[in-house]
């Protein structure tokens, strides 16, 4: 078969073009593989979800008749002690499930910091 001879250096070309573009895409255009985007996605829903049941944890720490001696507690304990004390107190169990949350935990000990 016989190959023009302009075809060898076009074809070259345009592998080299197409590497560098694949390159420059992934690393400064934002590209991202299916399963690199699946793990962000869920990290997102993750964050979402503790978001929306935080006030939860801090209405059940307000329905709690100790409150104010838990919250004592609470400030005296290190920082990072606190979400494990705050899963202790059971503030950070969910309606509907029989063990407490460590996000949940986590981001409520910083919401009552915050308020109380």
């Amino acid at each position: 078969m016989n190959i023009p001879e302009w075809f060898k250096p076009g074809f070259f070309g345009a592998v080299v073009g197409a590497g560098a573009l694949a390159i420059s895409g992934f690393a400064w255009g934002g590209w991202m593989t299916g399963g690199a985007a699946e793990k962000m996605a869920s990290e997102h829903a993750r964050l979402a979800v503790v978001s929306a049941l935080v006030p939860i944890c801090v209405e059940q720490s307000s329905r709690d008749p100790r409150v104010a001696e838990v919250l004592a507690e609470l400030q005296e304990t290190s920082s990072y002690q606190r979400r494990d004390f705050l899963m202790k107190t059971g503030w950070a169990t969910m309606p509907g499930s029989s063990d407490p949350d460590r996000d949940v935990a986590r981001a409520c000990a910083g919401e009552l910091e915050a308020h109380f």
